[in-house]
């Protein structure tokens, strides 16, 4: 007696069930991804049980022929690809034929539709696999196809599904998903009898604003690059103070489809890996669109994977295009709540990593409330130190020619001139003006919408870091050699990391002898880094140089490197600045790119605006 042989068809689709339809917001997936091929304008969804007892989806396409319905339901039949060839470039969001029979064999399956020239409508009944007859029906235009029971004759399955509140919490980020991929088309979601999402065909910034809400919103930036058949589009969201976008606002699409591709999700986790703060995860909403044969979509059933022609170049373009965006300086950001970052619609700053100018925003605040001309801020030397407030010399070497003390003794900050177009004419630079220092830790600033209040050491630190990143990119970090060598105590592990990484540490400005089985001497240091505590610093970067291991691996982590040198040469806190000083600091970070988060992805910078001071203080109450 054999003991191979074929299975049934119905066991057949169930089986393929259990990889196409999961759960019911891979159905819910499968319906709207086949709404939007045949040309929907407006879809509907209803869903009771978190689409476990009931899901139904509504459209107005093309709809189908009296016989296209049983072909509807057979597996793999479809209208989208013909030939082997059309696996090459396939651009439809369905093709493999499965979903409907998947469906059908697992739940109470209906299907209702009516072409567009047809007098009336067709209906298809499918229970459980068993298919009916095609009868006539009432429909004004495209399908409804109603999915009722999942798994109802599969228990096994049905078990694995999740609480009703999961399940529709899965289906609804589904429908949000779809819903931000294509804009132009009208959405409705409902659940329980309750609407839940209206949102009628808008653009793309209006749907991102309806999808993921407000605070997404301000706080992204506009992203438009394009390298041959390459165009990446979109948001991208600083993860500065007082931003805290939706848990799922990481969405990234490929030709309108919605990947979770590791690929992608490397290149974006390296553009965001320096201004990124511990666990925090990137937000961002990006549509690559490429030719359709340099990508091939029928690597996974669910058709969320993709697999790229040359995954390198895809990665590489992707990473850059995403850095440039979040490398967007301080003063190019400008909206009209004060100094904030791009908003999506109206007064934003876009962003083209092309290279095309921001679109600087307008400013409504009276000038009643503008600072005093900079030269106001002014103080003599003399004077300053007088106070307690003297020059710091540390602060001025590393400035340079940005910071300067002329010959009648009086500190002077970089002309308003190298600001922002808009806001130099206004005569207020987008971080103001300096007024005070607290406790010698934070900057307190006046600028058109209020109070701005800077971390002066995670300021300091991120403008060094992008030096040092902008100088050893092009060549070595220039040494200082000092006047008298400072020995330091090492262990036998960072005596042997020394000598293994002389080579490398000549690049990035030190030279370091061994004056004995435990002892270091440290010659040269880097010349943007010559005030530092000389023995903290070589002990943190020998710590990192052991921790990344062999020479490639130091080159791949260099960034690293530099950012704990630029911590340990960063001015500190409680160092005194004069008012000049600390308006140079804030020209610079105006200047710098990513200058909002320090390397470690701390905020430097928040904005109090006005109107929030004044209801603090219950003012106009």
């Amino acid at each position: 007696m054999p003991v191979i042989h074929p299975l049934s068809d119905q066991l057949i689709n169930q089986i393929a069930a259990g990889e196409v339809v999961e759960r019911p917001a891979a159905a819910l997936k499968e319906l709207l991804e086949n709404s939007l091929d045949a040309q929907a304008a407006h879809i509907e969804v209803t869903l009771t049980g978190g689409g476990c007892k009931r899901l139904q989806v509504s459209d107005d396409g093309t709809g189908m022929e009296r016989e296209d319905l049983p072909l509807a339901v057979a597996r793999h039949a479809t209208s989208k690809i013909a030939a082997p060839s059309d696996l090459d470039a396939i651009a439809t969001l369905g093709f493999r034929g499965e979903a409907l029979a998947s469906m059908a064999a697992v739940s109470r399956f209906s299907l209702v539709s009516r072409a567009r020239d047809a007098t009336h409508a067709w209906r298809l009944d499918v229970e459980g696999g068993a298919v009916g007859a095609v009868e006539p029906a009432a429909l004004a235009a495209g399908t409804t196809i109603t999915l009722d029971d999942l798994y109802f004759n599969t228990p096994a399955r049905r078990k694995f599904l999740r609480t009703e509140a999961t399940e529709w919490a899965h289906c609804e980020e589904t429908f949000r998903r779809i819903a931000l991929a294509y804009p132009e088309v009208s959405f409705l979601l409902k659940h329980n009898g309750r609407e839940i999402h209206r949102w009628p065909g808008a653009t793309r910034e209006k749907r991102v604003r309806q999808v993921f809400g407000e605070t997404f919103a301000k706080a992204a930036r506009f992203l438009e690059t394009s390298a041959g058949d390459l165009r990446l589009t979109g948001y991208v969201v600083p993860p500065t103070a007082g931003t805290a976008p939706p848990k799922d606002a990481a969405c990234f699409f490929v030709n309108g489809r919605f990947v979770r591709d590791r690929v992608v999700l490397h290149a974006l986790r390296e553009a965001f890996r320096d201004v990124l703060h511990g666990g925090h995860q990137p937000a961002y909403a990006l549509w690559l669109t490429l030719d359709a044969h340099s990508v091939d979509v029928n690597v996974h059933p669910q058709k969320t994977e993709v697999r790229f022609r040359d995954s390198q170049a895809i990665h590489r373009f992707i990473r850059q295009s995403a850095e440039r965006g979040l490398a967007l300086p301080v003063g190019s950001q400008v909206s009209s709540g004060g100094v904030q970052h791009s908003e999506l619609e109206g007064r934003r700053s876009y962003y083209y990593v092309s290279g095309k100018s921001a679109d600087m925003a307008n400013v409504s605040r009276s000038s009643t409330h503008y600072p005093p001309a900079q030269k106001a801020f002014s103080l003599p030397v003399r004077e300053a130190a007088a106070e307690g407030f003297g020059p710091s010399p540390f602060y001025g070497k590393l400035f340079g020619t940005k910071f300067s003390v002329d010959a009648g003794g009086t500190s002077s900050s970089p002309p308003l001139s190298e600001a922002s177009d808009e806001t130099a004419s206004a005569g207020v630079p987008p971080l103001g003006f300096a007024i005070a220092q607290l406790h010698g830790v934070y900057i307190l600033a006046q600028n058109h919408a209020g109070l701005v209040l800077v971390d002066m050491h995670a300021a300091h630190e991120r403008i060094v870091y992008e030096r040092m990143k902008e100088t050893a990119a092009s060549q070595s970090l220039s040494s200082q050699p000092l006047l008298v060598p400072v020995s330091m105590q090492a262990t036998a592990l960072e005596m042997a990391t020394a000598e293994t990484h002389a080579e490398t540490l000549m690049t990035l400005g030190f030279e370091l002898n061994a004056m004995g089985p435990a002892t270091l001497a440290i010659r040269c240091l880097p010349a943007m880094l010559q005030d530092a505590n000389a023995e903290m610093l070589v002990h943190a970067v020998l710590r990192d140089l052991h921790d990344f291991g062999d020479t490639q691996a130091v080159e791949e982590h260099r960034n690293e490197l530099l950012a704990t040198m630029a911590c340990h040469g960063a001015v500190r806190a409680h160092r005194l600045l004069t008012i000049p000083e600390m308006n140079a600091l804030l020209r610079d970070m105006e200047r710098t790119e990513r200058g909002g988060q320090c390397n470690h992805g701390r905020p430097t910078w928040h904005q109090f605006t006005l109107d929030a001071l004044d209801a603090l203080f219950m003012r106009g109450k």
